[in-house]
């Protein structure tokens, strides 16, 4: 169920299945549309379904996952919540970024979350924790 948390954020909860990144994507698509953000709908989509991928591949089956969609006036912000209170993978931006090895079916989504959002990070929740990215408000669009 969608659920409003404020006059530009939402909340919803995903299954805890791959249905979960194509649900989030259209999340995601439709707030940016509907309300015009000033954000890239197309870089929100790819950045959420890589934290939700994510949060299905390292949670377990029973561990809720929540996705909380904020619209602000200079971009938006998206977080991913889920049951396990260990921290992603490294989302420090100072570390020098190593290329993924070009054999191996994953290690890329934490470096586009890096490379493309304005800023990121994770944060403990009061039942695990919380990652989060940041998109800034598209160019030629109010904000």
């Amino acid at each position: 169920m969608l659920e409003s948390a404020g006059p530009a954020c939402w909340r919803i909860a995903l299954p805890h299945t791959a249905a979960a990144v194509p649900i989030a994507r259209a999340l995601i698509r439709t707030a940016l549309a509907d309300i015009e953000a000033p954000a890239d709908s197309d870089t929100a989509e790819l950045l959420t379904a890589e934290l939700v991928a994510n949060a299905v591949e390292h949670t377990g089956p029973d561990e809720p996952i929540e996705l909380v969609v904020e619209l602000l006036a200079t971009g938006c912000q998206v977080e991913v919540h889920d049951g396990d209170p260990s921290p992603p993978g490294n989302l420090d931006r100072t570390v020098a970024d190593r290329s993924p090895d070009p054999w191996q079916e994953h290690g890329r989504g934490l470096l586009l979350i890096r490379t493309l959002s304005s800023a990121c990070g994770h944060r403990p929740t009061a039942h695990g924790k919380a990652v989060w990215f940041t998109l800034p408000a598209a160019p030629g669009r109010p904000g």
